[in-house]
């Protein structure tokens, strides 16, 4: 399976019912925001990947911590309050200082609270890391494939592609 079909399906119907009782928002917005966060994480981690080193340093958290197991119990990982934890460390990874105007943007493409957004994105995390690993492991690819890997899959959620996700026309590139 592709990234974003496992993406898809770690992110359908009780995921998303889960995540919105998590963060204390309602379903509509939450899955809202999550359209307009999975391009922003993806897009994140491809420009980090488009360098030699940045794609080795994913590469080497990918084959130490993300491996796709995650996926195997997402429930648990966001109950357990166990991607929040996660979560912060990877977005810093991400993003970087741009964390706060990332937020903005994913409040502003889908109505969803500030204060709501940043444990959203730090649930969603680790789920896109895992989702990375475990296609990574699928195909067999290399550190010098994961830039093309996760650009495709960037652009296939940006443009609406993604079956079953109706993404809304925002501008989901990163800010700087």
């Amino acid at each position: 399976m592709n990234l974003t079909g496992l993406l898809q399906d770690a992110l359908s119907g009780d995921t998303v019912s889960q995540i919105s009782q998590q963060i204390g928002a309602d379903e509509g917005s939450t899955s809202s925001a999550i359209q307009a966060a999975l391009p922003m994480l993806l897009g994140g981690l491809a420009q980090n990947s488009s360098t030699e080193q940045g794609a080795a340093s994913l590469f080497g958290a990918l084959d130490k911590d993300h491996d796709g197991s995650a996926l195997d119990d997402i429930a648990g990982l966001i109950g357990g309050g166990t991607a929040a934890s996660a979560g912060a460390g990877i977005l810093g990874h991400i993003f970087g200082g741009s964390q706060d105007n990332v937020a903005q943007g994913v409040s502003q493409a889908s109505g969803l609270d500030m204060s709501k957004v940043g444990p959203l994105l730090a649930i969603l995390a680790p789920v896109v890391m895992g989702a990375i690993g475990k296609t990574q492991r699928q195909q067999g690819l290399g550190a010098g494939d994961l830039a093309g890997l996760l650009g495709g899959a960037t652009q296939s959620m940006s443009s609406g592609s993604l079956d079953g996700y109706a993404f809304q026309n925002v501008d989901r590139r990163l800010p700087g």
